[in-house]
């Protein structure tokens, strides 16, 4: 069975720090770009951050720019977002998307409908 599963939210106050990991079953990551997306309350869905299966390259969006960092462990069959400096405006609903490296469209911010498959989200609460 294809599976993306996210984990690592969780309530935190102004200033700290998250680690969100997204892992895959059923297929290999590594030949896999990855995605990470955000939904806030009464907001469309936004790119946040994806990493391509090029090593070395990613993106990230410049509201997060500085803060959040895309990492892959293929041996673990992982994706993580470091996330770092978290206010308010990053309550979310963190999602990550993964689409094959031979359809990866190299274009930037990513396009969520691109993407063959999609965790069922994390919850991201900043908050004092």
């Amino acid at each position: 069975q294809v599976q993306l599963v996210e984990s690592g939210g969780g309530l935190v106050q102004p200033g700290g720090s998250l680690r969100l990991s997204c892992v895959a079953s059923g297929f290999s990551l590594d030949s896999y770009a990855v995605g990470w997306f955000r939904q806030a309350p009464g907001k469309e869905r936004e790119a946040v951050s994806c990493i391509s299966t090029i090593d070395g390259m990613s993106w990230s969006a410049d509201s997060v720019t500085g803060r959040f960092t895309v990492s892959r462990d293929n041996a673990q069959n992982r994706v993580y977002l470091q996330m770092n400096g978290l206010t308010p405006e990053d309550t979310a609903v963190f999602f990550c998307a993964a689409i094959a490296g031979s359809r990866e469209s190299y274009v930037y911010p990513p396009r969520e409908y691109d993407y063959e498959y999609w965790g069922q989200g994390t919850q991201v609460t900043v908050s004092s």
